[in-house]
């Protein structure tokens, strides 16, 4: 049956509409191009010769309608790099929001940009974006994912100013910063322009008309042609780091002990190296990397599961050309790699291959203990080696077949892990298979079970129909309880699941208040290796987009599931808002109640959990930020817990370079032990406070200065505890000889 329908979504793409022929760009001068000031006006006369292409699409809230305001761009090529100019009117420019933003901080503003494909192979594409005051965003947008991913980081000039009639912007983009098929010749890309415009709706205008919800994302984006003698220079980017941290610790569980520093003041000198001997080639080394400019996490509360969280990559090294080494099952996660000592990584394009490795050293072996009903991390006082590769082979331009593997080894611990994938995507249709298997060696004691050396095998395939209108999914997945995937994130292992799902959006007529209603539902049925039911899961939801930029969602769950050796019964309504009445301003509310298990008990309770967050900018470069999560449970004729989390951030951006930042992040659950039969701790805090500030250059020379100091309680202490304090300083350059 599944191989009728996508043979059926074979024969409906075939018979769609030939693409237009391709855009040449033109190439100019050096020469020339130096006359160009990369200042936000598009003044000078080169830009007379650049390729003219207008923004005539408004994708949203209408559907590739005529655009209601004007927005030209302009494009041109030199050996070295590719310009970009942007004329945006506006009938109101007094109404323009655009505020100073770190970088990849914009998406609320207004602001405008391209995504460029180059390697026309509608699998990734880079992104590029400035806001009407200058600020930068970039990142890579795959087309599997739902979203962008804005931890890339390239090395570009724009700016942007403000005028009487809109604004105005440039770019310059390096083909250094870019990867791209290296082979001699004309070349031949894909181009996407874009502009964002937030006011009573979030406005969208495209220079192509675009589906709306369509599973290729990428596939329908304008072919350019040029690119035939581009260079890019000595390829070689060499950024040596030195970092310099003073760490205080005490044990405050009894008076107010003085602090004590073991390591005194460090000072590490650290080595990034990149050089990309081909356009399609990489090759990356970090000695003795340092993270501590890094953000922190956002805090998460969840006492509903036993599973692990899961928080993004952050740190540079593993963000370059990350999207290379994601597969179906996320067996390459970074994260696990948690204290590099040294680093090396190869990502590369050949034709229609596609392929990465990385190797590191880590000074200490962190574990993702899985399980069928929980996981946990853990830690091994050792160090150990970590590879990891990738390869994906093109057999068409819907089909792709893919290999990973990956070991990490040390002092009698072992993790192998290798598999095969494949992928194959053709209009609205797509569809992944992944198959696994892994063997480990572990410690005495480290697994709960016992077993020092366990194997397994991994499965797992999805199937995806989504057009502007329609979504489909049916997925099915098995992981035997011996897999383990040491460098991934994989925190269930013993089940299987399967999947079906579906929704429908309709969209509002050319001015009405409600421009979509969605509504989406899917069932799931997830059994253990040996049989056992450990979840059946019905869940939906409704979500309307209207005035004010609003989303309002009522959403639902009920499933019966295995805890303790018996089954229990959850089921709970959510509702959530978001809105931004004003400019620079975005208002959500989560309200949630129903019944939820409570884990420590083995009991079912009656949930009420709401999270307010505000985001607000005040004036042109102040930023604040604040997440808070409340939640309780009642049972038994009491309340078994009270838990909250906060999160708030105050930044102000002095200029584009310049940021100082404050965050502060805490937690407190209370319980009443009265109400658990086993021992429970009577209060849980902890607050954790950071200060950051920095000055860069570029993504990769800056200088950072940050202080940071943190407290914990238990049911031992009454008083919250300052337990740790550290100051840290970090100078970062990059060298392009």
């Amino acid at each position: 049956m599944l191989l009728g329908v996508l043979a059926l979504g074979a024969a409906f793409a075939s018979q769609a509409a030939p693409a237009p022929e391709p855009m040449r760009i033109p190439g100019l001068d050096a020469r020339d191009a130096q006359a160009i000031a990369i200042d936000g006006a598009v003044d000078e006369a080169a830009w007379a010769d650049a390729a003219e292409i207008e923004l005539k699409y408004e994708n949203n809230p209408g559907d590739n309608i005529p655009a209601p305001v004007r927005t030209v761009a302009r494009i041109f090529h030199t050996d070295e790099a590719l310009y970009i100019g942007f004329v945006a009117d506006d009938p109101a420019p007094e109404q323009l929001r655009a505020f100073l933003r770190d970088r990849d901080a914009l998406y609320e503003d207004d602001f405008i940009g391209l995504q460029l494909d180059t390697f026309d192979d509608q699998r990734r594409a880079y992104e590029f974006f400035v806001n009407p005051v200058g600020a930068q965003a970039d990142g890579v947008r795959e087309n599997d994912a739902d979203n962008g991913d804005n931890a890339w980081d390239g090395v570009w000039s724009s700016a942007a100013r403000i005028t009487s009639r809109g604004y105005e912007a440039e770019m310059r983009i390096p083909f250094a910063t870019l990867r791209f098929d290296g082979a001699e010749g004309l070349r031949r890309w894909g181009l996407r322009l874009m502009r964002i415009r937030p006011r009573d709706y979030l406005y969208v205008y495209f220079n192509e008309p675009r589906e709306r919800g369509a599973t290729c994302d990428l596939c329908a984006m304008r072919k350019i042609e040029g690119f035939a003698d581009v260079r890019r220079s000595r390829n070689l980017e060499i950024a040596p780091t030195l970092t310099v941290r003073h760490a205080q610790t005490r044990d405050a569980r009894a008076g107010r002990p003085a602090w004590r520093s073991e390591e005194g003041t460090e000072i590490e000198p650290g080595l990034d190296v990149a050089w990309a001997p081909t356009p399609n080639l990489t090759l990356n080394g970090t000695l003795n990397p340092d993270f501590s400019q890094v953000e922190s996490d956002t805090a998460q509360l969840d006492l509903s599961s036993n599973f692990a969280l899961f928080f993004p990559e952050k740190r540079p090294f593993f963000l370059e050309s990350a999207d290379y080494f994601n597969t179906p099952l996320d067996v390459i996660y970074t994260r696990q790699i948690a204290d590099p000592d040294i680093g090396v990584r190869v990502t590369g394009r050949s034709g229609r291959q596609a392929y990465g490795v990385v190797a590191a050293r880590d000074a200490t072996t962190q574990l993702l203990i899985p399980g069928a009903l929980g996981s946990s991390i853990r830690q091994l006082d050792r160090s150990a080696n970590a590879m990891l590769a990738r390869y994906r082979y093109d057999l068409d331009a819907h089909t792709s077949l893919g290999a990973v593997a990956t070991y990490r080894g040390g002092d009698e611990y072992r993790n192998a892990l290798a598999g095969a994938d494949l992928r194959w995507q053709r209009g609205s249709h797509r569809f992944t298979a992944q198959w696994l298997r892994s063997d480990s060696r572990y410690p005495a004691g480290l697994r709960d079970d016992g077993d020092r050396t366990p194997a397994g095998n991994a499965f797992d395939a999805q199937y995806r129909y989504g057009d502007s209108r329609w979504d489909f999914a049916l997925g099915h997945t098995r992981i035997a309880p011996g897999f383990s995937a040491d460098l991934g994130f994989i925190g269930q292992v013993g089940y299987r699941k399967s999947l079906l799902g579906g929704g429908r959006t309709w969209y509002g007529r050319e001015g009405a208040k409600i421009n979509s209603v969605t509504a989406y539902a899917d069932a799931d049925i997830t059994h253990a290796s040996d049989g056992r039911l450990l979840e059946r899961e019905l869940e939906g939801y409704v979500e309307l987009a209207g005035p004010l930029q609003s989303t309002a969602r009522v959403s639902g769950l009920r499933r019966a599931r295995f805890w303790n050796d018996r089954l229990f019964d959850e089921a709970w309504l959510s509702l959530y808002g978001k809105a931004t009445p004003l400019p620079g301003a975005i208002v959500s509310l989560t309200l949630r109640a129903g019944d939820q298990l409570d884990l420590l008990a083995s009991r079912v309770g009656r949930v009420e959990e709401w999270q307010p967050t505000l985001s607000l900018d005040l004036g042109r470069g102040t930023h604040f930020e604040l997440r808070y999560t409340a939640q309780r449970l009642h049972r038994d004729g009491g309340i078994a817990y009270r838990a909250t989390v906060l999160d708030a951030r105050y930044a102000w951006q002095f200029d584009p370079r310049q940021r100082l930042r404050v965050s502060l992040q805490g937690t407190d659950i209370r319980r009443d032990t009265t109400l658990y039969a086993t021992p429970a701790s009577a209060r849980n805090r902890d607050l954790a406070a950071q200060v950051l500030y920095a000055y860069r250059l570029n993504p990769r020379t800056g200088v950072y200065l940050g202080y940071s100091h943190g407290g914990y309680s238990d049911d031992d202490q009454r008083d919250l505890s300052d337990r740790s304090r550290s100051v840290f300083l970090k100078l970062g350059y990059a060298w392009q000889p």
